[in-house]
């Protein structure tokens, strides 16, 4: 039988399904918890089927629903497609991007080459560097739009456009047993490091830094080469480096969260793509 799809109850569910958590999920789609948890019933009761097994401290996909996620991306995107595509078919100019280099290897590509399909006039420029360098640039109006990392309860302004849950990882074969533990950071300032550290010494655990590197290549092939463990986005582990086990003692990590921001005056084409990078990435 035909059935009727809400865009806000596939943003509710793919939240969900990237976060793993109910409340997470309706933190970044700015919905109760209720809310949220309402749009699912409503959902599954359309579909007819469960999408999710509830569990007590995480939520999982059930098959449907793995198959379902498919399925609401392509349509939030295809949403997105034909409004930019009718709205602004003809914008041109450069625009100046800044990233975090982990988020632009991950996550833009596919974004950025969307963008680039509907509006081949544009030409993009991407820069990738730390937080604080791409603030800098953009108050010395080297960017149009830079997307940084930040703690989600001490910054306020932009745009969020992702939440980042982080997890402790080590290579395959790293065992976490000596301490002082080995870390494997960037420098500061970097949320990653101050999660990490915060963790560590709220809950007593000796630590200290034994490879510092600006770039995730190096902290990859630190971690890799067994010199210590890292925090990493959970979603973001490439292989031969897995999440540790809380069993080992190491503490929860609070999350972090991507932001958008811009310089005061943009052009048609800088505010097309900012529209472009939140809707992508609110379909997942």
């Amino acid at each position: 039988m035909p059935f009727h799809l809400d865009s806000v109850q596939l943003k509710s569910f793919i939240a969900i399904a990237e976060t793993g958590s109910f409340s997470q999920a309706a933190d970044r789609v700015f919905k109760t918890q209720s809310a949220v948890s309402l749009q699912i019933k409503s959902l599954e009761r359309e579909l007819g089927c469960p999408l999710f097994n509830r569990e007590p401290r995480r939520v999982t996909l059930t098959p449907e629903g793995e198959l379902f996620l498919g399925y609401a991306r392509r349509i939030m995107q295809l949403q997105w497609e034909a409004y930019s595509r009718l709205k602004e078919p003809d914008v041109e100019g450069e625009i100046r991007l800044g990233t975090p280099e982990d988020f632009a290897t991950h996550y833009l590509p596919s974004v950025l080459a969307s963008f680039r399909q509907h509006h081949p006039r544009v030409m993009l420029n991407v820069s990738c560097d730390l937080t604080l360098n791409l603030i800098g640039g953009l108050h010395r109006g080297e960017f149009d739009l830079i997307l940084v990392k930040r703690d989600p309860a001490g910054v306020t302004g932009g745009i969020q456009v992702w939440r980042e849950p982080l997890v402790w990882v080590g290579a395959d074969y790293y065992r976490v047993e000596d301490e002082p533990l080995s870390l494997v950071l960037s420098p500061q300032p970097c949320i990653y490091r101050a999660r990490a550290l915060a963790a560590l010494d709220h809950a007593k655990r000796p630590w200290h830094v034994s490879y510092t590197s600006p770039s995730l290549a190096g902290t990859i092939a630190a971690v890799k080469a067994g010199l210590g463990i890292s925090v990493l986005p959970a979603n973001m582990l490439p292989p031969g480096i897995h999440p540790i086990r809380m069993e080992t003692g190491l503490p929860e990590l609070a999350d972090s969260e991507i932001a958008l921001l811009k310089r005061d005056t943009l052009s048609k084409a800088a505010h097309v793509l900012m529209e472009h990078i939140v809707h992508s990435l609110e379909a997942g």
